[in-house]
């Protein structure tokens, strides 16, 4: 698949620039297979491993299609899941005001938010490849499931990524240092999967905007199979920082036929160039 990567500007300042960076996988392109069977997702029964809970196993397009940029009025926001506007009603130039689906920041930190968002090109984790995050890598690319754990492998912008989480009732693990990903344990609620995960560090953003967290972070991870589609749900609490828990907007992931390939190589941007009115690329 190709992931386009393209600014989106506002009524102030509109920018079109070609491809940025090209990825090899195909997660959201849907093959004719895969479109026909869309049509019959809601009907197809819910496969089961030997053990009774529901087969999460394979791979599934999460609509993670668009990394792209967006110029307002003079300020750049990279956006991983599609330009949104952080401000309500007034885009990224407008303020960290918490818009739809956003978390909600203490007032005391409500500047460093905006700090961050207004020079974001600058100071993105992402922008020099490294790793996301939870929840920013959003769902997996394909889960692995076994008896007592299941693991999460991801084609991501900055790279390819894994998470192995058991679910054999262990508890958290004491003796590892925090990690951009955190560690992952998980349980069944019926028929619904149930991943909580702790332990990062915090050198990485929940999303655009400057959305910054703390080694507090606590991520709540549900998926919920129902025939060939996965109902996913995630819940951040971070005490340290936002004023109350953020639940992020469900995703749907479809059952799909194709598979992950290894992904190109994540290149460091520098995107300075923009705010400075020129147009070139410079590896950094």
């Amino acid at each position: 698949m190709t992931r386009q990567h393209f600014w989106n500007g506002s009524a102030t300042a509109l920018v079109v620039i070609g491809v940025l960076w090209m990825l090899t996988h195909a997660t959201s392109a849907q093959t004719p297979a895969a479109a026909a069977g869309t049509k019959s997702e809601a009907a197809a029964s819910t496969p089961k491993m030997p053990d009774g809970k529901p087969d999460l196993n394979g791979t599934w397009d999460n609509g993670r299609s668009t990394f792209g940029f967006a110029a307002n009025a003079g300020n750049v926001t990279t956006c991983v899941f599609g330009c949104q506007p952080f401000g309500q009603g007034g885009g990224a130039a407008a303020g960290p005001r918490p818009g739809p689906g956003r978390p909600v920041y203490k007032p005391e930190f409500v500047s460093k938010v905006k700090m961050l968002d207004d020079q974001q090109v600058k100071l993105d984790p992402a922008l020099y490849c490294k790793p996301p995050g939870l929840p920013r890598i959003g769902p997996p690319d394909k889960i692995v499931q076994t008896p007592g754990q299941v693991v999460f492998l991801y084609d991501d912008l900055s790279g390819a990524f894994f998470r192995i989480v058991p679910t054999d009732g262990r508890r958290h693990r004491a003796d590892v240092d925090p990690t951009y990903l955190g560690d992952s344990v998980g349980h069944w609620e019926g028929d619904t999967l149930v991943i909580e995960a702790t332990n990062f560090n915090d050198d990485s953003w929940l999303g655009d905007n400057g959305l910054f967290h703390t080694t507090n972070l606590k991520v709540t991870e549900r998926l919920r199979r129902t025939g060939n589609t996965i109902a996913y749900t995630v819940t951040v609490e971070d005490p340290a920082v936002l004023a109350a828990p953020w639940a992020m907007r469900p995703r749907t992931l479809s059952l799909t036929d194709q598979e992950l390939i290894e992904p190109a190589p994540c290149v460091e941007k520098s995107l300075e160039h923009v705010l400075d009115g020129t147009h070139h690329d410079n590896a950094r």
